[in-house]
């Protein structure tokens, strides 16, 4: 089960809700990163008691000295290891914040209102025993039709149909931007900031490096570039003008490649200016941007 250790006000800008339906009142669903829950109304619902409840758990998460049933819940998830700053994850949506109690936190508040509450509930004990353990995961998923195993989370499915449009349709004996940098984009995921149809890293190093080809006279030094069929997902809008006729580079200069992404896009800020002229674009978060840079430069 997982741990979610949330900036207070701030709310999970890098999670969307994946998949979501009410049964019986009982509202459940999945995050975009695979993690089960359910709603407020849903949990309150399951434990039979009233939704008000809930949302005073969620604003005296933090006194220091919070009501028996806030403390009980806490006590619980402590004593599995989990410390989290609020006991919802809050996804920030157009409409406004969602408020989603993951199935860790769930199952601590079922079970407190089980066995440890002064009023505990039958409806709360049936649930427990029925839902204990990986049950409250497996019956989520189940309501839902999500599949783990089979699954690419939406925040990474955009990479995943980009890589497999251009998994070997490169003319051989060359490479091109987008494979080059992955290793980049993946560690960008892995900090929250997944690519989308307005975050195309690849084009801004495309056009800075064909610069530096063409300053350098390279098609000298390696042989001339060429172009080919470069394609983005059906569902981006520069799939209108599909194939993207993209350049690729000589085989022969990967390693000065690598040495100016390195040194150069990213060493001299390059990649710093590509972020905030996103954020000036309100297509990135400016916080995001910060993490980015120092997640990537730490891991180069």
């Amino acid at each position: 089960m997982a741990t979610f250790p949330i900036v207070p006000g701030q709310g999970r800008l890098d999670l969307t809700i994946e998949k979501q339906i009410e049964i019986d009142g009982v509202g459940m669903g999945v995050l975009s990163d695979g993690t089960p829950f359910l709603t407020g109304r849903g949990l309150a619902r399951l434990c039979g008691i009233a939704n008000p409840r809930i949302v005073e758990m969620g604003q005296t998460w933090n006194l220091e000295s919070p009501p028996p049933m806030t403390a009980g819940v806490k006590n619980i998830l402590q004593g599995r290891g989990i410390e989290i700053e609020k006991p919802y994850v809050e996804i920030t949506q157009t409409s406004g914040s969602f408020y989603a109690y993951t199935d860790a936190v769930s199952l601590a508040v079922l079970e407190y209102y089980a066995f440890d509450a002064l009023n505990t509930t039958e409806q709360a004990k049936s649930n427990f025993r029925l839902l204990a353990g990986k049950a409250l995961e497996q019956f989520i998923y189940t309501q839902v039709g999500y599949d783990p195993n089979n699954h690419v989370p939406v925040v990474w499915r955009q990479f995943h149909d980009r890589v497999s449009l251009t998994y070997n349709s490169l003319p051989p004996g060359y490479f091109g931007i987008f494979k080059e940098i992955s290793d980049m984009i993946v560690t960008l995921g892995q900090c929250g900031l997944h690519i989308d149809s307005t975050f195309v890293p690849d084009g801004s190093v495309g056009s800075i490096w064909a610069n530096h080809w063409k300053s350098g006279g390279f098609d000298e030094k390696f042989g001339p570039r060429k172009r080919w069929n470069h394609n983005y997902p059906e569902y981006f809008p520069q799939a209108k003008s599909n194939p993207q006729h993209a350049w690729c580079y000589p085989d022969l200069a990967l390693a000065e490649f690598r040495r100016w992404f390195r040194e150069d896009y990213v060493g001299k800020g390059k990649f710093a200016t590509y972020l905030g002229t996103k954020v000036k674009q309100n297509a990135l978060p400016a916080s995001f941007a910060q993490l980015a840079i120092e997640a990537y430069t730490q891991d180069d």
